[in-house]
């Protein structure tokens, strides 16, 4: 129990008295670059969903109608026949 006890105060002393933390203006700069660089990677992985992507239409019975490429994710769908 002495070694928990003796862990928490040592910690606590490191965090305090050790660690230096960032100011404000550094926190708001690298939120803003983790923000923009979320953004660019979220888009550049929509286009690729848009560009490989499945390309299922529906016909007038509302039968799926499948493209000649459905995208490497539509060849992973039929794989484990999530069309069926």
């Amino acid at each position: 129990m002495a070694n928990i006890i003796q862990y928490i105060e040592e910690s606590f002393s490191e965090l305090v008295h050790k660690v230096t933390w960032p100011t404000w203006s550094q926190l708001q700069s690298s939120s803003i670059v983790v923000l923009v660089a979320s953004v660019i990677f979220a888009l550049s992985i929509f286009v690729m969903d848009y560009i490989f992507g499945i390309n299922i239409k529906f016909g007038e019975a509302g039968d799926p109608v499948y493209p000649l490429w459905s995208g490497v994710l539509g060849l992973y769908y039929d794989l484990i026949g999530a069309y069926k």
